[in-house]
């Protein structure tokens, strides 16, 4: 009689779903394949379940100010004595690091995990703190991209937060879409536009693009909506006026509120200040106060 083989000769895994023989080499490398992904799922859910509430903050177009909302919302927030995290998954251009004054700062392992950047009990989190010099470009692919922002959720030790702040770059593409996917509960979206036509038409998009995939619209943003003089407070219509609260009721999404231009909004952001902090007496973080309001009650 023929001594048989002590090592196990490998199949074709293709047949693995229909093979009765569990001890197949390689039925255990597929069984392993597929136990990774649920370990992960299970981990980001995890790490997910300790964070009540969950909001991207979106445009369909550049140059809005999407970021100076997304800081200061989380910031408002922040104040108004709520745990608050701000994860910046503009890749490619973060400028959360700067307008905070965290530039230079690196990210540190804890226990559970990757430590955010804290700033006033504010936990922020940014590709920036991974970057040699603020100058590095980031030059990746867009599953390279999908891999580093499920890293920054599940492999960050977040702990208890009220509320996520998630910053997305302009458009509709790999990070938001990124975003949408692994966070399945996200709460909603607030999407950040200027009152004139051109940025609204583009706004639209980003509109449709969270209808599509199922994800609430909170409201429409209308940033740089006038002009607010700093020593009487009027209101000076630069832009075209009400373009975001006219293309919200097309739309048919709630209008949040409405920012005008400070100019202190800039010179702060440049310090790395947060303005509704530094500015707080001002119109401009008085209407920032009572969106935070509107999105938390």
């Amino acid at each position: 009689m023929r001594e048989e083989n002590e090592e196990q000769k490998a199949c074709d895994p293709n047949q693995c779903e229909t093979c009765g023989d569990a001890s197949c080499a390689s039925a255990k490398k597929v069984d392993a394949h597929h136990a990774a992904p649920a370990q992960d799922d299970a981990k980001l859910k995890a790490r997910l379940s300790r964070i009540r509430r969950k909001i991207i903050v979106m445009s369909g177009k550049g140059g809005v100010g999407k970021s100076t909302v997304a800081v200061n919302l989380a910031m408002s927030a922040m104040l108004s004595g709520q745990r608050v995290g701000l994860l910046d998954v503009d890749l490619h251009g973060p400028s959360v690091p700067t307008m905070l004054g965290l530039v230079g700062q690196r990210l540190e392992g804890g226990e559970n995990g990757m430590l955010p950047i804290e700033i006033g009990g504010l936990k922020v989190l940014s590709v920036g703190f991974l970057l040699n010099h603020p100058d590095d470009p980031v030059i990746w692919r867009g599953p390279m991209k999908m891999g580093v922002i499920r890293q920054f959720i599940e492999d960050v030790d977040w702990g208890d937060l009220d509320l996520l702040v998630i910053d997305v770059p302009p458009g509709t593409g790999d990070e938001p879409l990124s975003v949408c996917q692994l966070i399945p509960d996200l709460d909603g979206a607030v999407i950040v536009t200027t009152p004139q036509k051109v940025a609204a038409v583009d706004v639209r998009k980003s509109i449709n693009f969270c209808k599509e995939l199922g994800v609430t619209v909170l409201g429409v943003v209308e940033n740089m909506s006038g002009f607010a003089c700093p020593k009487c407070g009027e209101g000076t219509p630069i832009l075209r006026a009400n373009g975001g609260r006219v293309m919200a009721e097309e739309m048919g999404v709630p209008f949040l509120g409405s920012i005008p231009i400070d100019p202190l909004i800039a010179e702060l952001g440049d310090e790395g200040k947060a303005f509704v902090e530094s500015a707080a007496s001002s119109p401009a973080a008085g209407a920032f106060r009572e969106i935070v309001r509107e999105l938390t009650v």
